[in-house]
């Protein structure tokens, strides 16, 4: 069985009410299922990836920003060498599901 290589995720910048987080990965990295305490908003800077949310599988491109809902279960699956940003409240964390 092979094992699941995860993108890298490094704070940027952290603020009184937002963080920056950079999260880099090379084509076939995946994160496995998990939720953001609060809303969260990624903008790709380079490469693709899918996004599954729910039933649902938005493509993420460059400079096409979107907003994760808050509590909502998602997973990404890297296809192109990608870089984005996510900026999402202090307090909000990431929990993965089922780790």
């Amino acid at each position: 069985m092979q094992a699941i290589v995860k993108p890298q995720i490094s704070i940027l910048e952290t603020g009184k009410e937002y963080k920056i987080l950079r999260v880099t990965g090379a084509k076939g990295c995946q994160m496995p299922q998990h939720i953001s305490t609060k809303e969260a908003i990624i903008i790709v800077y380079e490469g693709e990836a899918i996004l599954k949310l729910g039933s649902r599988e938005i493509p993420l491109r460059v400079n096409e920003p979107f907003i994760i809902p808050a509590l909502a279960a998602h997973s990404l699956f890297i296809t192109e060498d990608f870089a984005a940003h996510v900026i999402m409240a202090v307090e909000s964390e990431i929990k993965f599901i089922n780790n």
